[in-house]
């Protein structure tokens, strides 16, 4: 099934729904839930979720489980989709927070060839046998660290909104405690309690996150770097490499 709505099919008597949909760069899809749960392949271009919990960038051939019933938004940069929807009781992750998951070239082939199935296609066939593997490889599916906490505390929350959107590599924590009149030492507990992260892992991870978005929208590399903050493309490329193992020009559209 293709471009078609959940909304239309979502009743469909089935524990697994399967559409590809193609949207055009810069869509949006504002914030919004499922009944069903939600597995989003990209098979192409980025995409962008956020939700109450942080911000997760997903990278080509990556896919993002959202839980049912899961308030998210999604910016999409260059994408074509597969998406799976599963009812509740079929879930086969049983997590509360969404997940970068990744594809492996068997998942990324069952996607594909469970698109090209009706909405009521045979359970008991070779079908329902596609199916049936496709849910058990997107439970099996390896977790990737492409993630940003956000914290409950509303004051602290806005300055990690404020930095995802605008990252910078030289912000100390120092600065963030000034602004919430702590000192650095319980400004640094305070900050791993809310967020399970050190402030610098947590500040490392949103550049990352944010540079991932950029270079898939074909800024330059030099560009990107420096935006961030670092004193040379170079400094930039090596960070990159030690985080995913790949040169940012890697995620070059």
């Amino acid at each position: 099934m293709r471009n078609q709505s959940l909304e239309s099919l979502d009743h469909t008597p089935r524990a697994v729904l399967a559409i590809g949909t193609d949207y055009a760069p810069g869509t949006m899809l504002e914030t919004h839930s499922h009944r069903r749960a939600q597995f989003l392949y990209g098979a192409t271009g980025l995409m962008e979720v956020g939700t109450d919990d942080g911000a997760w960038v997903v990278p080509p051939h990556s896919g993002v489980w959202i839980p049912a019933g899961k308030p998210h938004r999604v910016r999409m940069v260059g994408v074509s989709t597969r998406s799976l929807y599963i009812e509740p009781a079929a879930a086969p992750r049983r997590g509360t927070l969404c997940e970068v998951l990744a594809v492996s070239a068997l998942l990324r082939h069952l996607l594909i060839e469970a698109t090209d199935l009706p909405a009521l296609y045979d359970k008991r066939g070779r079908d329902g046998l596609l199916m049936d593997l496709t849910l058990q490889e997107v439970g099996r599916a390896e977790a990737l660290p492409f993630f940003a906490p956000l914290p409950s505390d509303e004051r602290l929350a806005a300055l990690c909104i404020e930095f995802l959107h605008r990252p910078d590599v030289r912000i100390s924590p120092i600065a963030w405690a000034r602004q919430l009149h702590q000192s650095e030492r319980t400004f640094s507990r305070y900050f791993r309690a809310q967020t399970g992260m050190s402030f610098l892992e947590w500040r490392g991870q949103a550049c990352l996150l944010w540079a991932m978005a950029q270079l898939a929208m074909g800024q330059p590399v030099t560009t990107v770097a420096l935006q961030l903050g670092y004193d040379s493309p170079g400094a930039f490329s090596t960070m990159f490499r030690r985080k995913l193992g790949n040169n940012p020009s890697t995620f070059h559209p």
